[in-house]
């Protein structure tokens, strides 16, 4: 499994508001088949970011694409794979 960093920056913020319970539903449902590490908001409102596991870039932006935020043209999209590195 890889991990993918998903960006969403902040497009329109009153869609943004409109979809937030569709987006975090979605969000609650890809965590519970085991595809999220980690999510959140920026706090300076500007987006936020996911971490999505997936066996390849192409299904991590498939997921990401069909996120409420994204369909409904609330927020931008931006896909990386993400190499983890813990410090000790």
């Amino acid at each position: 499994m890889k991990y993918f960093a998903v960006l969403l920056p902040m497009k329109d913020e009153e869609k943004s508001k409109e979809y937030r319970a569709d987006h975090l539903a979605y969000l609650e449902t890809k965590a519970k088949e085991g595809n999220i590490f980690a999510k959140g908001r920026f706090s300076d409102g500007s987006g936020g970011l996911i971490i999505y596991k997936a066996e390849s870039l192409e299904e991590a932006e498939n997921m990401a694409k069909q996120d409420p935020y994204v369909t409904s043209n609330a927020r931008d999209l931006e896909v990386h794979e993400w190499t983890m590195t813990i410090e000790d």
